[in-house]
């Protein structure tokens, strides 16, 4: 009897997916026709009565030979250039007798009259309308069966501007934008190089959404372009809306707390993740590049530090540790020691927060749980309103939350301060701050329950997960697990420059070497060179 059913499910999927073959066969194999009115109908019909469609009929030539009409979308054309560069050559400098073929007029239009580049000759509705809705401006001809797809396109972008989310004192201060063109172009300008490789998608059936592929052929995994090939291929959605959500379908661990696929919006840093063997995903309306494979040491790594003296950039590394550490552990820390272990405590320190502590209704768990919602409503509400008003709120309202709780008796002085560290150290690791958001609570469960011993067990737990993980075949805790001693040299200090001759060994491992040797140290001879 189930053998029977599962028989029956797996025709009626057959012929519905057979059917759907067909009607997308159907769809686009529609022809345009050789009349011109019967063109744009069809055009009326599929796009309705907008009022941003454009539909410009023309006389085309000194002695009007031929009819035709421009189609594009108001508001994504230049409409300069389109007069400029299409209707005046069309109408005031276009000549042919009768006796020429259309299709030879079409040709002709292109190579003499037009002088965009990219021009497309298109025969089908679908394609039609695909460039229609991109921004390209369509030439119909009376008498012809096919048309050119000319690129105008123009429209409202932001400027390149210092990213918010990523700002340095040394080193680029461009961003990118949310055109997939400017966003290209800024990385062409870093990688002057003809093995610089680009693929592109069109994702979401609703929104057809450009996405693009970038790598350096002769450094990248051939496996890890393939792979990021197959998953976008498995992407059917109506949206894409901005490169969060190619990540949601591409990443590995979906319902990790961990990301394993990077983001980030300068172009100097993308560059550098695809010299070194990774590729970028590209998302038109997105300033967000994602890249691929991500290691969890990248979220301890900054731009800058490749741009300063090395022993500065490893001294501000090993601080992002220790606040990562900080803002995820020491909440836990607080309410164990308290609560579990007073004897750890000092002394004369004991008796002052014992006598912080003296009418404080709430135990340290329940207190220090309280005051992390507090500080995370005033995060929330700091980034959602405007800056300046943001700003203000997030500032008084710590200030007069703070004092007022530990004036009414509600909270120990204690307890301000852990929160307060807790909250500085959690902006230093700006990519990491939702997973340590979740983190924090972690470990204050596990401390109001187990004390110190459950602070280790979930710390334990923590790191075997962190090694069970991958980014697109490749282990997250590189190079601390599997051991990578070349790897090293850039994870808790930053070896400087000359001393990085290989690229990570999974990464990179097509083309290892990053430098030649005999570059690999500056010269030590010390003497003047004056005294020659």
């Amino acid at each position: 009897m189930f053998n029977y059913l599962k028989k029956i499910i797996h025709y009626k999927k057959a012929i519905t997916k057979h059917t759907n073959n067909l009607d997308d066969e159907k769809d686009q194999g529609v022809s345009l026709t050789s009349h011109l009115d019967e063109n744009l109908n069809m055009l009326k019909n599929i796009l309705g009565n907008s009022n941003d469609i454009i539909i410009k009929l023309l006389n085309i030539g000194n002695n009007h030979d031929y009819k035709g009409a421009l189609v594009y979308i108001d508001g994504l054309v230049d409409k300069t250039m389109l007069y400029e560069s299409i209707m005046r050559p069309l109408q005031n400098e276009m000549s042919c007798s009768k006796d020429c073929s259309n299709l030879t007029v079409l040709d002709r239009i292109n190579e003499r009259l037009l002088s965009s580049t990219n021009i497309d000759n298109v025969s089908k509705i679908k394609l039609l309308i695909d460039n229609i809705l991109t921004g390209n401006t369509v030439l119909l001809l009376d008498g012809s069966n096919q048309a050119l797809a000319i690129p105008l396109q123009k429209w409202e972008k932001r400027s390149i501007e210092q990213p918010v989310t990523e700002s340095v004192v040394r080193g680029p201060h461009q961003g990118f934008t949310e055109t997939i063109s400017t966003n290209i172009t800024l990385l062409r300008r870093i990688i002057k190089n003809p093995d610089l490789r680009m693929e592109s998608y069109t994702i979401g059936d609703q929104t057809n959404t450009n996405v693009c592929i970038v790598y350096m052929k002769d450094i990248v995994n051939p496996k890890l372009i393939t792979e990021i090939n197959t998953r976008l291929d498995r992407i059917k959605t109506d949206a894409i809306l901005e490169s969060g959500y190619i990540e949601a379908f591409i990443e590995d661990a979906p319902y990790s707390i961990f990301a394993t696929v990077g983001n980030c919006e300068k172009p100097d840093k993308v560059a550098s993740k695809i010299l070194e063997g990774r590729a970028a995903i590209f998302v038109d309306g997105s300033p967000f590049v994602l890249t691929v494979p991500l290691l969890f040491i990248e979220n301890f790594q900054s731009t800058e530090d490749y741009y300063s003296r090395p022993y500065f950039s490893s001294m501000t590394r090993l601080l992002r540790f220790v606040s990562y550490f900080i803002t995820i552990l020491s909440p836990g820390i607080y309410v164990a020691l308290t609560t579990y272990h007073q004897e750890l405590i000092p002394t004369q320190l004991l008796f002052t927060m014992a006598a912080g502590q003296y009418g404080i209704p709430f135990p340290s768990a329940i207190e220090t749980l309280i005051m992390l919602i507090i500080f995370d409503i005033l995060r929330e509400a700091g980034i959602r309103l405007p800056k300046p008003v943001g700003s203000a709120v997030s500032i008084v309202g710590a200030l007069v939350l703070g004092e007022s709780a530990v004036s009414a008796g509600l909270i120990s002085p204690f307890m301000v301060i852990i929160v307060a560290l807790t909250a500085i150290s959690s902006f230093v690791i700006s990519s990491q701050t939702d997973s340590a958001a979740i983190l924090r609570y972690f470990f204050l469960l596990l401390a109001g329950l187990f004390g110190a011993f459950g602070l280790i067990m979930g710390f334990l737990f923590i790191l075997v997960y962190l090694a069970s993980l991958r980014s697109f075949g490749t282990p997250y805790l590189l190079p601390i697990s599997p051991l990578s001693m070349s790897g090293m040299k850039d994870t808790f200090i930053r070896a400087p420059i000359w001393a990085m001759l290989k690229r990570p060994k999974t990464i990179g491992k097509y083309n290892l070497n990053r430098q030649t040797e005999s570059y690999m140290k500056p010269t030590e001879n010390n003497r003047n060179i004056n005294d020659e």
